[in-house]
């Protein structure tokens, strides 16, 4: 843990969007942003496209399938902010903190996420309303 905190930075902000591909090309009209990243994670049934912003991203999410929790979340709230991305240092041990905290985790142990990243849920009932994914690069 550092002096700061266990969360080091923002790693990402996730936006739920029906068409990748048109959140793409706007992202790039509005404000030139182009994709750093792109990828399917077979596993959460969802296709990212990264987009950097300084030493973060805006991650553009659209479901793969119907039983995707993107495609769950996009059902009932329609496109928007779906989750904020904290980078710490130590994935497994902030999950660990956090529950120790009394923090609801959806993720029991840290998991393969993209890019080769290590990643773990927060319940968004535990955080304000806000699913909190701990991301360990």
């Amino acid at each position: 843990m550092t002096e700061a905190g266990l969360l080091t930075e923002i790693d990402h902000v996730a936006i739920a969007v029906h068409d990748l591909d048109a959140a793409i090309a706007w992202y790039g009209d509005a404000f030139g942003a182009s994709v750093d990243h792109r990828e399917v994670v077979d596993r959460d049934g969802v296709e990212e496209a990264l987009l950097k912003v300084a030493d973060s991203y805006v991650q553009l999410l659209t479901p793969t399938r119907e039983d995707s929790p993107v495609a769950k979340y996009l059902a009932a709230k329609g496109e928007g902010l779906h989750h904020v991305g904290y980078r710490v240092a130590d994935c497994a041990a902030a999950l660990d903190t956090a529950k120790a905290a009394g923090i609801r985790a959806i993720d029991t142990a840290p998991r393969p996420g993209s890019r080769g990243t290590t990643v773990a849920f927060l319940h968004p009932k535990s955080a304000f309303g806000t699913l909190i994914e701990l991301v360990e690069e």
